[in-house]
This record gives C-alpha cells, structure tokens and sequence, in this order.
C-alpha cells in the first residue's frame, strides 16, 4: 500500500507547476538592448572596456537584469591575448507583474584568446572568473566559458561594410553551491546559445542583431538581442 501512495504522489509531482523561476513564460519572446564600448590608452597594452545592457522579460517593460559593466584591459605586446579586472552591477527583476528587484556587485577577471581561420573566420575563447555579492545570498563564485565565431560574408575579411554571422555559445558553471539560509544552486548555472547577423559601419562601429536561448535547469527562453559595439 505505501508502495502505491508513494508512487501516485510522486506521478502527480510531475505534473504539479514548479515554483520560483519555473513560472516564467517559456514560450514569451523577451529581449536585450546592448552598448558594449572599449578603449586603449594611446598606444599603450592598457586600455578600458565597458557595456551597458537592458535585459527584459518581454519586448520592453519587464525588467530582467539591469546590467552596467565595466573594467581594465590589458593586452601584451605581440600577444593575442586580452585581460581584464572588472567590475558590474546588477539589478534583477522578477517575472510578470511583480516590481521587486534583486541587486548583485561582482568582480570578475577574464581573459580573451582570438584566433583567426583564412580570411572569413573569426574566433574568441573568452574565459571568465566572476565573485558575486548577491543580495540576501552568502558569497558566491562561477566559472564561464564563452566561444565566439564571426564569418565575413559578403567580403573576405572583417572590415568596413562587411556583413557577418554571429555565433557564441556560453557555458555558466557555479562554484559555491550553497548560498545560505539552507539554500543551495545546481552545478550547472545556464548556457547562452546565439546566431545573428551583424554589420559593419566602419572601424570603430559595428551593429548586431540576433536571437539568443537561454537554458537553466527551470526553464529556456529565447531572447531577442539588438547590440551596438564601439571602440573609442
């Protein structure tokens, strides 16, 4: 008898709404608006670099994430090779109708390795280390690995009026699992995979739009992304 108790509870488990981020709207098309911007010191290996990004729910409206970003560069001499010490703020919104919001500081270190195949194909192995002070959490760290392809499509190389695929994949990975108050995250954070087209105006400005699935153990969504890509 306890067999079948335990058994007609646990199938109607499966069918019973998750709580917290499952009640996202899956199939609800949300979308994020990008400025990223970056900057050396005359011709020095130093430099900055920086975005801003407006994250929502839906089209506009429903806020995600505020997110404002910015760190030091550095790149050595006849080294393809990009490091950074940063640090972002975040403000995170709850699903639908509710206004209440989540802030997080995080410093993060990441280090940028392009490689280039022929003429048309464009690469980036972004490693990123990040230290989060999430509001109401203990002290939290994640590891992400972020691979990016970009492939010139009308011309032969990355230049001024070039139209280009965008792809990444993103992979998030916490380190701390408990997060206080006897609360713990999985293992696996998030992945972030993207295709757009992007364009470009000249060298100093490119534009990109795209869609983006982001996928955690609760739900996947997919995101509209509009992002603009300035050096100064």
């Amino acid at each position: 008898m306890k067999k079948i108790v335990f058994a007609t509870a646990f199938c109607l488990s499966l069918f019973l709404p998750k709580t917290g981020n499952a009640q996202i709207d899956d199939d609800q098309l949300g979308a994020w608006y990008m400025y990223f911007v970056t900057t050396t010191f005359n011709e020095s290996p130093w430099g900055l670099q920086g975005d801003i990004q407006y994250r929502n729910w839906d089209i506009i409206g429903d806020l995600e994430q505020l997110l404002i970003r910015g760190g030091l560069t550095y790149s050595p001499k006849e080294e393809k090779l990009k490091v950074t010490l940063g640090y972002a703020h975040i403000t995170t919104g709850a699903f639908g109708s509710d206004s209440e919001t989540t802030s997080e500081s995080r410093i993060y270190q990441e280090a940028l390795f392009p490689v280039q195949f022929g003429n048309r194909f464009y690469t980036n192995h972004r490693f990123r280390f990040e230290q989060r002070f999430v509001e109401d959490q203990d002290f939290r760290t994640r590891f992400r690995y972020n691979l990016f392809l970009n492939v010139a499509l009308n011309k032969t190389a990355m230049e001024k009026n070039t139209i280009y695929l965008a792809l990444y994949n993103e992979l998030f990975i916490n380190g701390q699992r408990d997060i206080g108050n006897e609360r713990t995250v999985e293992l696996f954070d998030r992945n972030r995979l993207y295709t757009g087209l992007g364009y470009i105006l000249n060298k100093n400005l490119k534009f990109q739009l795209g869609f983006m699935n982001q996928t955690t153990d609760n739900w996947s969504k997919n995101q509209l992304q509009i992002s603009v890509h300035q050096t100064i």
